[in-house]
C-alpha cells in the first residue's frame, strides 16, 4: 500500500509527463501558423507587386502613387512618412524606380525572402509584356489604334504623376520646416527653369540633410548636457 504522501507525488508526476508532451504540440502548432501566416504575406506581396507592376504606364513615379495606396492605405504595412522615404532613396539610388521599392518593402515585410519574392512580382508583368511586343513590334509602331491608345493614356501618366506630385510636396510642408520646404522650391526651380541635372540635385540635397541631422544631433546633446 502506498501512502497518501506516495500516491499525490506520482499524480504529480504523472501530470508533469503529460504536460511536458503537450507543450511540443503547442510549439509545432504555433510554428505551422506563423509560416500560414508568413506564406499569406509573401504571397499577397508577390500578387501586389504583380498587378501593380501589369497594370502601370508612364514610368516610375506613376507606381509610386499606386504602391501608397495599396501598402500604406489598404493593407496598413507602412506609414505615409515611411513609404515618402522609400520614394527619396529608390530616386537616390541607380536602378529602375519599381524595383528598387519592391527591394526595400519587401524586405521591410520579410526580410531577403521578401525582397526576392516582390522583385519576382515587379519585373514579370514587363518581361512578359516587352517579349510579346518585340515579336510585333512593327505591327504595333504602325497600327493606329494603338498609337491613339497610348496617346489617351499619356493624359492618364499625366494626372497620376501629378497626384504623386501634390501628395509628396504635401507631406514636405506638413513637416512645417522652412528648410525643407525651400529645398523643395529650389529644386523645381532649378530642374525646371534652369535645366540642372536631377542627380546633382539629389546629391546636394543629400549633403544638406547629412548637415542638417549632425546640427540636430549636437543641438540635442547640448539640450540633455544642460
Amino acid at each position: 500500500m502506498h501512502s497518501p504522501v506516495q500516491m499525490k507525488y506520482a499524480a504529480e508526476v504523472a501530470h508533469g509527463q503529460q504536460k511536458a508532451l503537450y507543450l511540443p504540440d503547442l510549439a509545432k502548432e504555433g510554428n505551422e501558423l506563423n509560416m500560414k501566416k508568413d506564406y499569406s504575406k509573401l504571397w499577397t506581396l508577390f500578387k501586389s507587386m504583380f498587378v501593380l507592376s501589369a497594370c502601370t504606364f508612364g514610368g516610375g513615379f506613376v507606381i509610386v502613387s499606386l504602391m501608397k495606396k495599396r501598402y500604406v492605405e489598404e493593407l496598413k504595412w507602412l506609414e505615409e512618412e515611411e513609404m515618402l522615404d522609400v520614394t527619396a532613396i529608390t530616386q537616390s539610388v541607380p536602378g529602375p524606380l519599381p524595383v528598387n521599392a519592391s527591394v526595400i518593402i519587401g524586405y521591410r515585410m520579410a526580410g531577403i525572402v521578401g525582397s526576392l519574392v516582390a522583385i519576382g512580382g515587379t519585373i514579370l508583368p514587363p518581361m512578359v509584356i516587352i517579349s510579346v511586343i518585340s515579336l510585333f513590334y512593327n505591327q504595333f509602331r504602325t497600327n493606329p489604334y494603338i498609337a491613339t491608345a497610348l496617346e489617351v493614356m499619356r493624359a492618364g501618366v499625366a494626372a497620376v504623376i501629378f497626384d504623386v506630385v501634390i501628395n509628396l510636396a504635401g507631406n514636405v510642408v506638413k513637416t512645417k520646416r522652412v528648410l525643407y520646404i525651400a529645398m523643395m522650391i529650389i529644386a523645381f526651380i532649378a530642374t525646371y527653369l534652369l535645366d540642372v541635372s536631377a542627380m546633382l540635385i539629389i546629391l546636394v540635397c543629400l549633403g544638406i540633410g547629412l548637415i542638417d541631422l549632425v546640427v540636430t544631433l549636437k543641438k540635442n546633446k547640448k539640450g540633455e548636457a544642460v
